[in-house]
């Protein structure tokens, strides 16, 4: 009998227990569930932060222009600029100033598809690249730079264009403008601005034309560090800086080592900086070199 009671007494302890539990869990539940109304009524009422994009620089005060087949071009005023870098490589130096005249130059770089219209008028040959250890065919795209040309080559293309190929110092003074930047939007290097080394931006090789906006030169010119280097009209001199003309200096004379400037997309950022300039004889070719054209103002262009 009193071991029946002790029984009963048990069972009673514990239904009595779960029910205790029972209710302690929905009373919990229940104030766990004020609690997340009360911090969602709090974020309803709090006004939305609002992520503001990133500003672009506006380049509507350069005047651009339409050249004879067809391609944009930029207007680079009259006026002086700091040419050169003393903290760079030999050639580099003397940091010196250059005026330069009013001149026009291409906003990007010739394309594969436009290069082929020229191939195709004149009946030159497509010019070939060389070494390259992938397919070709990545390289080749209508909307890449086209690389593979020689001096001549792109001596010729700008000529049948009305136009020419850019002095050395007029294609620095686009690039850089009338300050002391090393890149062409500033003097911090940032990978996510221009096509360099590595695939990190979404291009392993060659990038389209003018991919970087937040790239872009003082003028707006598109793609001057990266993607491809770029012949110009100057031959190479080691020691130019230290005795070239101040006004539009015209290059030394004519010999088979030509000028090519800007970074490419094999380069690494060690050789990315605007003043930065190789030597390469003439007719050499390969899968980073490319070019763009300028034009004088008397030229006959069409506004754009």
């Amino acid at each position: 009998m009193e071991n029946r009671g002790v029984l009963i007494g048990s069972i009673i302890f514990v239904f009595a227990s779960f029910i205790l539990m029972m209710v302690m869990l929905i009373y919990e539940t229940y104030k766990g569930q004020e609690e997340v109304d009360r911090l969602v009524s709090k974020v309803q009422k709090t006004k939305p932060r609002l992520i503001e994009p990133v500003k672009v620089q506006d380049f509507s005060m350069y005047r651009t222009v339409v050249g004879n087949e067809g391609r944009e071009m930029v207007e680079i005023p009259e006026g002086p600029f700091t040419m050169g870098y003393n903290q760079g490589d030999p050639d580099e130096s003397p940091a010196h100033p250059v005026y330069l005249k009013t001149y026009f130059i291409d906003l990007k770089e010739v394309t594969q598809s436009e290069y082929d219209r020229f191939v195709k008028m004149t009946k030159r040959e497509k010019p070939q690249v060389p070494v390259f250890e992938e397919d070709i065919a990545k390289l080749i795209d209508p909307d890449f730079p086209v690389v593979g040309v020689g001096w001549n080559d792109a001596f010729a293309y700008c000529r049948w264009a009305g136009k020419r190929l850019p002095t050395e110092a007029e294609w620095e003074k686009a690039a850089r403008g009338e300050g002391q930047r090393l890149y062409p939007w500033g003097k911090e290097f940032a990978y996510a601005y221009s096509n360099i080394g590595g695939d990190d931006d979404g291009f392993p090789y060659l990038s389209p034309v003018g991919s970087y906006e937040m790239g872009r030169s003082p003028y707006g010119v598109y793609d001057m560090m990266g993607n491809v280097a770029e012949w110009v009209a100057d031959t190479y001199d080691g020691q130019h800086y230290q005795n070239s003309p101040f006004r539009d200096p015209p290059g030394p004379d004519p010999t088979e080592f030509k000028v090519i400037r800007g970074s490419t997309w094999r380069d690494s950022k060690l050789n990315a900086r605007l003043t930065k300039r190789f030597s390469a004889k003439m007719w050499r070719t390969d899968a980073t070199i490319g070019f763009r054209c300028t034009q004088d103002v008397e030229t006959g262009t069409q506004e754009s």
